[in-house]
């Protein structure tokens, strides 16, 4: 297995898109484990209210966008990104969790 290369050693496009495309991989695998514990956090909650909670949606954005300027990322992008990741998963929770009392 070749060892990743930083981007001032990518050479070409294609070595440039290798990258890009290693990464988006391992962030699919981040994102799919993250699912497993967004689905195991709706099978607990009980109340589909609960997938939504506004204290907590902006203490994640708050260390989101902290830690994105600590890696020199633009806070504004990751905010976005984030705040796209928690609507689907509130959104997701509630199915879920609605699904399971209509089941009862």
């Amino acid at each position: 297995m070749n060892n990743p290369k930083q981007p001032a050693e990518c050479q070409t496009k294609d070595d440039v898109r290798f990258e890009i495309d290693r990464i988006d991989q391992a962030l699919l695998a981040l994102f799919a484990e993250r699912h497993g514990y967004v689905t195991r956090m709706a099978e607990i909650k009980t109340d589909p209210h609960e997938a939504y909670d506004p204290a907590r949606i902006e203490t994640i954005v708050s260390k989101v966008r902290s830690r994105s300027l600590d890696l020199d990322l633009d806070e504004d992008q990751a905010e976005l990104i984030w705040r796209t990741l928690i609507d689907w998963n509130i959104n997701y929770e509630k199915g879920i969790i609605a699904a399971r009392r209509r089941a009862k």
